[in-house]
């Protein structure tokens, strides 16, 4: 599966880790892209492990907002 998420504003480069970290910390993540540009994250993933709502949580608990 792959979920591109709106996000409310992403930073800078240390956003761009701490989102990477935070979505890579789930089983299942087959890769992530965080475009700064477009305040938007890009996920591919295994849904037999876990699901968008999952991803959206990850996110949220390191901070960020998902619009």
């Amino acid at each position: 599966m792959k979920s591109i998420l709106k996000l409310s504003k992403i930073n800078g480069y240390n956003d761009v880790v701490s989102l990477r970290e935070a979505v890579a910390d789930n089983e299942g993540v087959i890769a992530c892209q965080v475009s700064l540009e477009k305040n938007e994250i890009s996920i591919v993933y295994d849904d037999y492990f876990l699901n968008e709502e999952d991803l959206i949580q990850s996110i949220e608990e390191a901070g960020f907002t998902v619009i």
